[in-house]
């Protein structure tokens, strides 16, 4: 069975290649990319704040607010930059006593084409049946690449 990059179950995804160039130097690109991240979402999504954390063994937490989490995981190359909905045992039992899930999910559907536009290089078309992904560049990176 194939498999791709991994996300959290219901996240907005960018993905992106890694490009490590000639020096194959994987760690440095990768730092890049999570330093990219931060900055990048911090000025667009003031309310994000740094947080070193992990979803499962897979998906690495970058940031967090009130309502989300914003990460990142890598596979072969391939980034996946997502946007989720807080899934940690804070977020629920605040939950209980003051329903966020509901505003977290209208921030999400707010902000998560201004996020694509700012990280996503390439669309998921679709998967084969052994669970390998296809991809197209985005038509935004193809027009800027012209």
């Amino acid at each position: 069975m194939g498999r791709s990059v991994s996300y959290p179950t219901g996240s907005v995804v960018a993905f992106r290649l890694l490009d490590e160039g000639e020096d194959d130097d994987f760690d440095w690109v990768y730092q890049c990319l999570v330093d990219e991240v931060i900055d990048t979402a911090k000025v667009a999504f003031p309310s994000f704040e740094t947080f070193d954390g992990w979803r499962g063994r897979e998906d690495r937490i970058l940031l967090r607010n009130a309502f989300a989490d914003c990460g990142v995981s890598t596979y072969c190359g391939l980034a996946a930059v997502w946007l989720a909905e807080r899934d940690d045992a804070r977020y629920w039992e605040a939950d209980f006593y003051n329903p966020r899930t509901a505003r977290a999910r209208h921030w999400l559907g707010q902000v998560s084409d201004r996020f694509i536009e700012l990280f996503g290089e390439l669309r998921m078309v679709g998967r084969f049946s052994n669970g390998e992904a296809i991809f197209e560049r985005s038509r935004s990176t193809c027009d800027t690449e012209s």
